[in-house]
C-alpha cells in the first residue's frame, strides 16, 4: 500500500532539527505539524504572520481568530508570536526560514518546482509559494508520485508554469523519498511494499540508487 497523507507527513517530519524556523505549505504539508517530535523546539512559520504554530486544535480548543495561511485553525506554542504579513515575508525573503515543506504538482530532475496553477483553470494566485521556493534555505516537496490519471509528477522538466527554479532538495511521495542531485533523482528511501523498479517505472526521468 502507498503511504497515506499522514505517513508522508511523518516521513517529512524526520527532516526537522531543533530550533529550525519551518514553513508548511497548504495541503499535505500542514499535517507535518502533528508529527513534530515531543520536546523538540521547532518554530513553525506561517506567511500570514505567525511564528510558533503548534498542532491542529481539538474541537474544544478551536480559536477562529488563529489561522494559518491556508485559513485552517491552528494552535500556538508558548513563546509564539504574531506580526504583519510584511514582516513575515521579510523573514522569508531575508533567508531566515530554514526549511519550507511545500506541496507540488510537478518537480523537474533539476529541482524546478511547479505548484501553483494549471493553465486554463481558475486559481486564486501564487500566495507565498514563489517567495518560499527562492527564500527558504532548503525546500522539500510532499506530493503523490503520480497524477490521478497515473501520469508522472516527477519529470525530466516541468511543463506547468514554474514556481521556482532549481529550488527543491528532496521529494517525499506516497511510494518513495528521492533526493535531487547533480545526477538527477537519487533514491533515499522506499515506502514499505514498494520497489526501486516500480519507482523507476512510475517516474518520468531516470532514478539512480547509491
Amino acid at each position: 500500500m502507498p503511504r497515506t497523507r499522514e505517513e508522508m507527513a511523518a516521513a517529512a517530519a524526520s527532516e526537522l532539527k531543533p530550533n529550525m524556523a519551518v514553513n508548511l505549505g497548504i495541503g499535505i504539508p500542514t499535517l507535518v505539524a502533528n508529527y513534530v517530535p515531543d520536546g523538540m523546539p521547532i518554530w513553525l512559520h506561517s506567511e500570514n504572520g505567525i511564528l510558533g504554530m503548534g498542532p491542529f486544535p481539538y474541537d474544544e480548543d478551536v480559536d477562529p481568530q488563529i489561522i494559518n495561511a491556508g485559513k485552517q485553525t491552528v494552535t500556538v506554542v508558548p513563546g509564539g508570536s504574531f506580526f504583519d504579513s510584511a514582516t513575515s515575508f521579510g523573514m522569508i525573503r531575508g533567508g531566515h526560514v530554514d526549511l519550507a515543506i511545500l506541496g507540488g504538482m510537478q518537480v523537474g530532475q533539476n529541482g524546478d518546482l511547479a505548484n501553483w496553477m494549471i493553465p486554463g483553470k481558475k486559481v486564486n494566485g501564487m500566495g507565498g509559494a514563489m517567495d518560499l521556493a527562492t527564500g527558504a534555505k532548503r525546500v522539500i516537496v510532499l506530493m503523490t508520485h503520480n497524477t490521478r490519471k497515473g501520469g508522472p509528477k516527477l519529470l525530466e522538466a516541468c511543463n506547468l508554469p514554474l514556481t521556482g527554479q532549481g529550488c527543491v532538495s528532496r521529494v517525499v511521495t506516497d511510494i518513495a523519498t528521492l533526493d535531487i542531485t547533480e545526477r538527477g533523482y537519487v533514491l533515499a528511501d522506499l515506502a514499505p511494499g514498494h520497489t526501486l523498479d516500480e519507482v523507476r517505472e512510475r517516474t518520468g526521468a531516470p532514478v539512480h540508487a547509491d
